[in-house]
């Protein structure tokens, strides 16, 4: 397959910039800030959101989706990343429509989708328990009563976990086995507290007292959840990474720009060498990020089992390319680079958390050593 998107792709990309750029620029993620708003996104643009198709884009069709793959969803992620909008896209439409749409039961597709590709439902992943992404490391238990499920224990860093009717809960039903449950957020046991990230976005974090729940909240079979959750966390980790390509984009051509406008001794600061190489190197860094993403984006919808070195070398790679990004983007601006006044500052606070989903550059460095046999 080609490594740039095809004229369809280009036009959804093209769609979605045009819907942000008049509906949600980055002064919309401002007003959010300053208000404190409790929800921490805009339900109506949600809603507007999900009637171009945007949230529904993994959602089959007959289940009132797109019926699309994850190669758009990662090109949608792209441009949400060069306006900073805040939505629960990646917690609701990428990772709990993938999730249900492949391993979910009849009922509960037919309960859940058509209500995610409507923008009626929030369902939020439940995984990380440390403060760093271990995914390995999950202490939450879940044991038979009866025919269901009594779950306790606690995670941290639920995205849109504070506003969700419905959470993923990755839990362990063996000492080796992991299962995933469909929890109502409203369920007797379960506490939610918000956390606002540093560039404003929204998680929570969760606990669970003894909850239960019914044999047929699970999610798949019970035991397979950790070949699941795998996958799963592949497809959020390829989509994060093309919404850090989409930061780091937004900032060199935000940059590019003031380097062709300030001017010193008369001259633009965009004609001294150095600054030049500087520019041009991070240009490759962004194309060769381009071309990671996307190709790690089509394995995954190809095969996610064997992609999973592809994601890892795309999430890694992102996440140094966006680092640079936003850094450059700081420095050439000057001190006023550093001020909230200009927003560069809000792109480097956002790479910053987008960094730290799903793994940051160095999780994924270790697990291609590992997937190779080192």
């Amino acid at each position: 397959m080609t490594l740039v998107p095809n004229d369809e792709q280009r036009m959804l990309s093209d769609s979605v910039q045009s819907f942000l750029d008049d509906r949600a620029p980055v002064a919309h993620l401002r007003k959010l800030r300053d208000t404190r708003d409790a929800t921490g996104f805009s339900r109506d643009l949600w809603r507007e959101f999900a009637s171009q198709g945007y949230s529904g884009v993994l959602v089959p069709e007959e289940q009132g989706g797109l019926g699309l793959t994850v190669v758009e969803a990662g090109l949608i992620s792209e441009r949400l990343g060069h306006t900073l909008t805040p939505t629960p896209f990646l917690s609701t439409a990428v990772l709990a429509a993938w999730v249900i749409s492949r391993a979910g039961s009849a009922a509960q597709q037919e309960s859940l989708l058509p209500r995610i590709a409507a923008a009626e439902i929030i369902v939020a992943l439940a995984v990380d328990e440390c403060s760093k992404h271990r995914p390995a490391v999950i202490e939450t238990r879940a044991v038979r009563d009866g025919a269901g499920f009594v779950l306790d224990g606690s995670k941290l860093l639920v995205l849109d976990g504070h506003v969700a009717d419905t959470l993923i809960v990755a839990a362990r039903t063996g000492a080796e086995a992991l299962t995933l449950f469909l929890v109502e957020a409203s369920a007797a046991g379960v506490e939610l507290e918000r956390t606002i990230m540093v560039d404003t976005h929204n998680a929570a974090r969760l606990r669970l007292r003894s909850v239960h729940v019914g044999a047929d909240s699970v999610l798949g079979v019970v035991d397979g959840g950790g070949a699941l959750l795998e996958q799963l966390l592949d497809v959020g980790r390829v989509v994060i990474a093309s919404q850090l390509l989409g930061v780091a984009d937004e900032v060199f051509g935000r940059t590019v720009a003031y380097l062709k406008e300030r001017k010193q001794f008369n001259r633009p600061i965009g004609e001294f060498q150095a600054l030049q190489h500087r520019a041009a190197q991070l240009y490759c860094d962004l194309e060769l990020t381009r071309a990671i993403v996307l190709k790690a984006l089509q394995a995954v919808d190809r095969d996610a089992i064997q992609a999973r070195v592809l994601v890892s070398q795309a999430k890694s790679r992102a996440c140094t390319t966006a680092s640079r990004a936003v850094q450059e983007g700081v420095q050439m601006h000057g001190g006023i680079g550093m001020t909230d006044d200009l927003d560069i500052g809000l792109f480097m606070k956002r790479a910053r958390v987008l960094q730290e989903l799903f793994g940051d550059a160095g999780f994924h460095a270790d697990r291609i050593a590992t997937l190779r046999g080192y």
